[in-house]
């Protein structure tokens, strides 16, 4: 973790993405899918209201995980085929930002989970059948590939709701 976290309050957020079932072997197939709804909602008249995100809802790390991608959007907009409208809830959230490549993030998460710990903070989820279920748990890529190529100067955040 670059930055020590802090706990910030965030609105509803308005967004489309597209949804997946992946294991932790084909998870690059969807992260690689943000152009293509960036691309969709620009096709539709829209502009993104924000950094392209990665939100995992569920994790099994042994078996699947249901994850999304998306971007953030200025108000709600009905999505169509596989681009779905959503929402970013509400809420407290344990925020922390990454610097330096997408490799980095596995331990930057645990640093995130670690620091939470600590300050005995409890996260919005809980164990299911299926996994273990995020109410949100987000990473925001901040950098554009295409003008940073360079993954070690990349800006990631993290946000983790906690639970009321």
């Amino acid at each position: 973790m670059s930055e020590e976290p802090t706990i910030v309050e965030r609105a509803a957020t308005p967004c489309v993405s597209v949804r997946a079932t992946v294991t932790m072997a084909t998870i690059s197939t969807v992260a690689h899918r943000i152009p293509e709804v960036i691309g969709w909602l620009v096709a539709h008249g829209h502009t993104p209201a924000g950094p392209p995100f990665f939100r995992y809802n569920v994790i099994d790390m042994a078996a699947n995980l249901e994850v999304e991608v998306g971007v953030a959007t200025e108000r709600p907009i009905e999505g169509d085929g596989e681009v779905v409208s959503g929402e970013l809830p509400a809420g407290r959230y344990v925020w922390a930002t990454h610097h330096g490549a997408p490799a980095g993030l596995v331990d930057a998460v645990g640093g995130v989970l670690g620091w939470a710990d600590k300050q005995g903070l409890t996260f919005d989820r809980e164990q299911t059948d299926s996994g273990e279920r995020w109410g949100c748990r987000v990473e925001f890529y901040n950098t554009d590939p295409a003008v940073e190529p360079i993954p070690d100067n990349w800006v990631t955040d993290l946000a983790f709701r906690l639970a009321d």
